[in-house]
């Protein structure tokens, strides 16, 4: 049964969030503040991260960075609940290592579809990887197990959504892919056509490619449409 971890301080939506999960089957734990949350996140482990923006002491931004910074949850997809709708706010939270983002208010089936979506897209080996054939292409091969791509003798470990974008345009290189497909195959549903997500889980993800690339840029941004994986 995958566990998931709410960290809210209100708690009205802490409770509503939990029945809510629980209904689908999920065992859910409860955390009233910031310390507290990452206190249980250390000790539980849970599949999942449900993390409230605005709390006082500690909010959910520093939560986010001490799970991600924390090697025995540095993996756990986080999903943010926050009121703010502002594209920095987004931003900031993409670049912590936050794997969604759900807006207040929002209509609870809404929650269960981020949260499926998310455990589905951060098992053990991504589904995009175990269903298709193509590992090894030119000098470039990807690793499903280690969520990282080789580049020749070279190796760079990418978060489990770096790794399905990366993987979603290798198995179509050479062709572009738009950015309303990489949000509907990606994130595993079909939100509003949220460009700015798209770009700066590109921007992490060619920062970690230049690394090994030789100088290479091997992702084509094509303005308008999408990207393309060019090898």
């Amino acid at each position: 049964m995958n566990k998931i971890l709410v960290i809210d301080d209100d708690l009205a939506i802490n409770e509503l969030i939990k029945v809510n999960l629980e209904l689908c089957g999920y065992k859910v734990i409860q955390a009233f503040d910031g310390t507290k949350g990452f206190a249980l996140c250390k000790q539980e482990l849970p599949s999942l991260v449900v993390l409230d923006v605005m709390m006082p002491e500690v909010d959910g931004y520093t939560v986010a960075q001490r799970i991600r910074k924390n090697n025995s949850t540095k993996n756990i997809p986080i999903l943010m609940l926050t009121a703010l709708s502002q594209i920095n706010d987004k931003v900031k939270g993409f670049d912590i290592g936050v794997d969604d983002y759900l807006v207040k208010p929002f209509e609870m089936e809404e929650l269960q579809v981020r949260v499926r979506a998310l455990l589905k897209r951060t098992r053990q080996i991504p589904e995009s990887a175990s269903t298709r054939e193509i590992l090894t292409l030119e000098n470039i091969t990807i690793l499903p197990e280690a969520y990282s791509v080789k580049i020749d003798d070279k190796i760079a470990k990418l978060t489990p959504i770096e790794f399905e974008i990366f993987n979603l345009l290798f198995q179509n290189h050479g062709t572009m892919v738009s950015s309303a497909q990489l949000l509907k195959e990606v994130w595993g549903y079909s939100p509003d056509d949220d460009i700015e997500t798209i770009r700066v889980h590109i921007r992490h993800l060619r920062t970690k490619l230049d690394k090994i690339s030789n100088g290479r840029k091997y992702i084509e941004t094509i303005y308008g449409g999408g990207y393309k994986l060019n090898i």
